[in-house]
């Protein structure tokens, strides 16, 4: 570069910290001057009389023109949407005043009175919000923002930390797959068993409309070949934000509070919590225990897969569950060494309370669809079924409901009180009424209890305890249609020996607490889990669960991590299940440790050394090598790698002279719009995700790099949250040199399974130094500025013309503007290999 361009590129550089200064200056000093007049005697420019900075002279100016901009209503952002800004009639060139349109005044949760305030203007296209008193609106273009501050007068509502649903974003249109793959080969000394499984969700969104299709597939060969492949439920839903509600329609499982679950066909009506503040939601089930080998967990209702996941050996607790998920949980556990054992999981929600004067309802019609071999037929009585919890005062609930089938009929009636420092209870009657083929009549009652209690000062909770106590005449729909196929079949004589299974007693309590939580190096906390459940007609079945976990120093270790678990399961169909495990773990590096565990596995005791690298965020693996009781040598290891486009984990176990196990699992989505398809991950199948645009621009990372764009400028945040605001960002610390992000966060709120949609301004290309010339060889007057399609001013003219440019594509126009209008337009070079002065021609 010669020394002419040199000192010509030092004194642009000077002149554009003076004119960047400008509109700062103007900021300061807008509350007191409407109109600012510069002394252009103080500027280093040759000739006075090629100056314009009129544009800069009014606060808030902005040029005639079409801007796509997002709207900022008190600190909440509604989507990028195409603003026009209107120069008014008497504005005497004062520059252009934002149309808002007519559709934006509903979403921005105003009172009725508010509205009736609000007129229009520009033949009624644009609403004029500056009819309510306090409201201000300023822009801010350079940020893509256009911010409207609305005294709380004139809103609706005024929870700082929740969303109000006019807020909400139904997202666009688009298909989905969501799928999770696991593979297992196991070889003994007698037997061989492989096999492949996959579940997931298919879907497609129109609207607020949501449809999906649960699948799950499965293949086995060696001594035992079988397949099977389903589309296990079809339904769609959408969301009724002013009900706080959910509308669902198809195959599904009742989700009552009172109603015990089955599976049906049909319609329901329900409010949805979530669409609710925070402090008024519920709690998502867990699931926990211990696996002596690296073990496949499945959790299933209804015959249907709902959580599927591999585990390395020790105890595990899932917390992976949708909180929408009620009732009674089948917990399969298939361990590489061939064994299986399974369990049971009530779920409930907290005591049933609702804030006063509120009506929360679940209404449901339908008919049975379980127990048939083919999933999409109804079979049973159609029914009508609702419940309700009324708010009665500050801390008195009354709830109850009923349910309607012809052949069997339930109906109850509950209260619930809060006690506040006591925690909360609730206590409900149910009674239920069936007619069953040649018997009488049968009825009975079923009492329930339940109570939860966060203990904040002991650092401790008891999430959930509950007792039911059910006569020996009481039947749930599900029993009922039990009995009544038992008896149609005539598997059993027509006398009152009628039931299996019927359920008498059953306890649970769910607690956890932490001793000496003040003091890390004392602090132990202990997790509880029990259920008891007796019935009239066969034995008890019990599960205990018992987790300690201790923090210690031992010399000059620090933070050795003590472990003890236990849990035993006793059931009709299987033996007695007893697992104790013992481990010490101690860090020897950055996020990396080494341990050794003792397991005891009725009867069966593993010694085992470990080590642990999570050293790496998206890289974990675990080794462990020992011997069990049996003098066999035991070796195993578990590795799991988390990308933008899914999840794999792979797994290995081998115990000398008896069985080797080889398993794999990848779990990830596919989602598609209009605007591009990408790979991702997924961990709730068929949730809301938010999908990003860079305008073809790949390799950009999204909020730590849970998503990065793919060759076509496209990527997938997936588990977005439901009716909540969040934000999109750009890792702005990973971007190349050449890229620059004009915007790099973005907030909004997505409705329950929402494909939301946010499109980044990028900035990618070569930096550019120019001089502009007009066609007759002069340059545009010092002050012009230059904008890019979008309305985004990237530069302001200098002296001689002078420009500068970052980000630049090839051949990539932009205009030019001074008096108040865009004047000419100037077309970037093909290519710059350099940063030497460039000459533009604006035509």
């Amino acid at each position: 570069m010669s020394v002419a361009t040199s000192n010509s590129v030092r004194k642009h550089y000077l002149k554009k910290a003076f004119m960047l200064c400008v509109p700062c200056l103007l900021v300061m000093g807008n509350n007191a001057l409407a109109e600012t007049e510069f002394n252009i005697d103080a500027l280093d420019v040759d000739e006075r009389t090629k100056i314009d900075l009129s544009q800069f002279a009014d606060a808030g100016y902005i040029m005639p023109g079409d801007y796509y901009l997002e709207i900022e209503v008190n600190k909440n952002k509604l989507p990028l949407q195409k603003i026009p800004f209107y120069e008014v009639e008497d504005g005497k060139g004062k520059g252009g005043v934002a149309c808002l349109p007519l559709d934006l005044v509903p979403r921005m949760a105003l009172t009725d009175e508010a509205i009736a305030k609000i007129d229009t203007w520009h033949q009624g296209q644009c609403a004029n919000l500056l009819a309510l008193d306090g409201v201000v609106i300023s822009n801010d273009i350079g940020n893509g923002l256009l911010r409207i501050a609305v005294p709380q007068a004139w809103m609706k509502y005024s929870d700082p930390n929740w969303i109000p649903p006019e807020q909400w974003d139904v997202g666009i249109t688009g298909l989905m797959l969501d799928y999770n793959i696991n593979a297992q080969v196991n070889e003994g000394s007698d037997y061989a068993n492989n096999n492949i499984s996959s579940y997931g969700t298919l879907g497609a969104n129109y609207g607020a409309w949501r449809l999906r299709g649960d699948y799950q597939a499965s293949s086995y060969w060696g001594d035992d070949e079988r397949s099977s492949a389903e589309l296990n439920r079809i339904y769609a839903y959408r969301p009724l934000s002013h009900m706080a509600a959910k509308l669902t329609v198809g195959e599904q499982q009742l989700n009552s509070q009172l109603i015990d679950g089955f599976r049906y066909t049909g319609v329901n009506l329900a409010n949805d919590e979530r669409m609710l503040p925070p402090s008024l939601q519920g709690y998502a089930p867990e699931v926990s225990g211990i696996a002596k080998t690296n073990a496949k967990v499945t959790v299933s209702q209804s015959g249907r897969v709902i959580y599927e996941t591999n585990v390395p050996a020790g105890p595990f607790r899932l917390r992976g569950l949708d909180s929408s998920v009620r009732g009674r949980l089948e917990v399969r556990v298939a361990e590489q060494d061939g064994s299986v054992h399974s369990f049971q999981v009530d779920t409930a929600t907290v005591p049933y309370l609702t804030r006063p004067g509120y009506v929360r309802y679940n209404l449901s019609v339908g008919a049975p669809s379980e127990r048939r071999n083919s999933t999409h037929d109804v079979h049973g009585p159609g029914f009508v079924t609702g419940d309700f919890s009324w708010g009665v005062a500050n801390s008195w609930s009354l709830y109850g409901g009923s349910m309607v089938a012809g052949e069997y009929n339930s109906m109850g009636l509950g209260i619930g009180r809060d006690l506040y420092a006591f925690g909360a209870v609730s206590a409900d009657l149910t009674q239920s009424i069936a007619k069953l083929p040649s018997l009488s009549t049968k009825s009975g009652q079923s009492f329930r209890l339940n109570y939860a209690k966060q203990f904040d000062e002991y650092n401790s909770a008891i999430s959930f305890a509950g007792y039911r106590f059910s006569q020996h005449d009481f039947m749930t729909m599900s029993q009922f249609l039990n009995n009544k196929d038992r008896l149609e079949r005539n598997e059993s004589a027509a006398s009152d020996d009628y039931k299996t299974w019927g359920d008498k007693e059953l306890y649970t309590i769910t607690a956890n607490k932490t001793f000496w939580a003040d003091d890390a190096a004392k602090a132990l906390t202990v997790y509880l889990d029990y259920t008891h459940r007796t019935y009239w007609d066969h034995e008890a079945e019990n599960r205990y669960g018992l987790s300690i976990n201790k923090s210690v120093n031992i010399g000059t270790f620090k933070n050795v991590s003590l472990y003890l678990s236990a849990y035993k399961t006793k059931t009709e169909n299987y033996e007695d299940d007893k697992s104790i495990m013992l481990s010490v773990t101690m860090p020897i590096g950055d996020r990396k440790s080494g341990g050794y565990s003792v397991q005891s596995s009725n009867g069966k005791v593993t010694h085992l050394a470990t080590y642990q690298d999570y050293s790496r965020p998206d890289d974990t693996y675990q080794l462990g090598a020992g011997v069990q009781s049996n003098g066999h040598a035991v070796a195993r290891g578990y590795y799991s790698h988390n990308s933008d486009i899914g999840t794999v984990s792979l797994n290995a176990y081998s115990v000398q002279s008896e069985y080797t196990s080889l398993g794999a699992s990848m779990r990830g989505g596919l989602t598609a719009t209009e605007h591009g398809a990408a790979l991702h991950q997924a961990s709730r199948r068929g949730g809301t995700r938010m999908m990003v645009d860079t305008d073809k621009v790949p390799d950009v990372s999204f909020n730590n790099g849970r998503a990065v764009t793919n060759r076509f400028g496209v990527a997938v945040i997936s588990d977005m949250s439901d009716y909540r605001k969040t934000d999109t960002r750009i890792d702005v610390d990973q971007l190349s040199d050449d890229i620059d992000a004009m915007n790099a966060i973005k907030q909004g709120t997505l409705t329950e399974g929402a494909i939301g949609y946010n499109a980044f301004e990028i900035a990618q290309g070569f930096k550019l130094l120019a001089s502009v010339t007009l066609p007759d060889g002069a340059n545009p007057p010092f002050g012009a500025t230059v904008v890019k399609e979008s309305g985004r001013v990237i530069s302001v003219v200098d002296e001689d013309g002078l420009i500068y440019l970052t980000g630049v594509k090839p051949d990539e126009s932009f205009d030019v503007s001074w008096g108040g209008a865009r004047q000419c337009k100037i077309v970037a070079p093909h290519e710059v290999t350099d940063l030497s002065m460039k000459t533009l021609t604006c035509k």
